[in-house]
């Protein structure tokens, strides 16, 4: 199976005004995110006020929007520095989802204790929408023919035009279609993370969260070593790796300070 995308270009509204598959399929999957992080803190969490998590969203995909432009930029130092403007370019292409995870955390944990809808329940239920969101999100990648991986003559291939080869893969055509390897990873992790939220609600509230973590750093380690478009590496190892396994680590902590503290609390009042 050959993936080739048919166009960057959804159509124009003016001749200089292209309406970019990127951004719609961007746009569709944040309101999806939403709409089922919505439904999983409703189903799970009826009792408390819910319609919150509409204007909270506003909020969240804002400021992760920023986060992630202004952690990728971070990323490219000696460009943006020059060119600090360009920052404002969002059109232009560059953002990092781990720097829209950083900046969403924040503002949830704010607005949770804003509206007192309680941190580790709306982190589970934005953690469900996440995962489902990112799935449909990396389609957004195709459409760009970006973030693929080295050359591949495997069954399944993406095509990439010759103008969006790096140099020192000009003469290949065939790569790792690395979008759809998290796209698919990332749709098995939000049925996970459904299950999981199912058993955990009542108890242990933020396993889900923290589950969501590991298994997002898993994806993006294993996802990065395919790819050959990292923003920047330390020595040979990509940043997004790094900080996966900050994310990890981070996940497994959660999850074992949350068990012991639940654990302890059932034997007290036993």
């Amino acid at each position: 199976m050959v993936f080739q995308s048919p166009s960057e270009i959804c159509f124009n509204i003016t001749e200089n005004f292209p309406v970019y598959w990127y951004g719609i399929i961007v746009a569709f999957a944040c309101f999806m995110g939403v709409f089922v992080s919505y439904k999983v803190y409703k189903k799970f969490y009826p009792y408390s006020d819910y319609n919150k998590i509409w204007d909270i969203s506003a909020w969240f995909l804002l400021f992760g929007i920023i986060g992630a432009r202004l952690y990728f930029c971070m990323l490219n130092p000696s460009y943006y520095f020059h060119h600090p403007i360009e920052f404002l370019n969002f059109r232009g292409g560059g953002l990092s989802i781990h720097g829209g995870l950083a900046a969403g955390i924040i503002v949830l944990i704010y607005f949770a204790r804003k509206y007192r809808l309680g941190i580790l329940k709306l982190l589970d239920a934005f953690a469900c929408g996440t995962a489902f969101a990112q799935s449909i999100g990396r389609w957004g990648n195709f459409f760009n023919s970006e973030a693929f991986g080295y050359p591949t003559n495997l069954p399944w291939k993406l095509f990439i035009p010759e103008n969006h080869r790096p140099d020192l893969y000009s003469n290949y055509e065939y790569f790792h279609p690395t979008f759809l390897y998290e796209s698919i990873l990332d749709f098995c992790s939000f049925f996970i993370l459904c299950t999981i939220i199912k058993k955990t609600s009542k108890k242990y509230q933020g396993v889900t969260f923290c589950t969501y973590l590991i298994f997002y750093a898993l994806i993006r380690i294993f996802v990065e070593s395919f790819r050959i478009d990292s923003a920047l590496n330390v020595g040979s190892i990509p940043i997004a790796q790094i900080v996966s396994l900050i994310m990890l680590i981070t996940g497994v902590t959660g999850i074992i300070l949350i068990t012991k503290k639940n654990n302890a609390t059932s034997q007290t009042l036993h």
